[in-house]
């Protein structure tokens, strides 16, 4: 399995090396193997995992929510309905604010659309109809 060093798992992820850090510190991922001395080395499934959480991250989950989505993932007692519940929560809450942003982008596009037209029918440098 291929390895990385912090600045390249920096670089593959996204992430800063402190939040990078910080992300392990709050265990949503690792523990970070280490050189003999001491220097955190990241493998693919290490990427991987950090790249899981920058998705979710960018799909609005709060720190909170991934601590409790990788709580849950560890605790191997259940069959994932816990994490399919929180996950299934989550993607409703997106979809409402999707719903609401299209709905704006609808607005704004016929409000384009219509001082285009008002625009076009004024010809020219033709202010008059603002």
């Amino acid at each position: 399995m291929r390895s990385y060093a912090p600045a390249e798992a920096s670089e593959r992820t996204g992430l800063s090396l402190d939040t990078l850090r910080y992300y392990e510190r709050l265990g949503l991922y690792g523990p970070v193997r280490r050189t003999a001395g001491g220097k955190r080395i990241y493998t693919e499934l290490d990427v991987a995992w950090v790249r899981l959480l920058v998705c979710l991250r960018q799909a609005g989950l709060g720190i909170t929510d991934l601590q409790r989505f990788m709580s849950r993932l560890r605790d191997r007692s259940n069959d994932n309905a816990d994490v399919v519940e929180l996950l299934e929560s989550h993607r409703a809450r997106l979809r409402a604010e999707v719903a609401k942003v299209n709905l704006a982008l609808g607005v704004l596009d016929g409000k384009i659309t219509h001082y285009r037209t008002q625009a076009s029918a004024n010809g020219p440098g033709d202010r008059s109809g603002s």
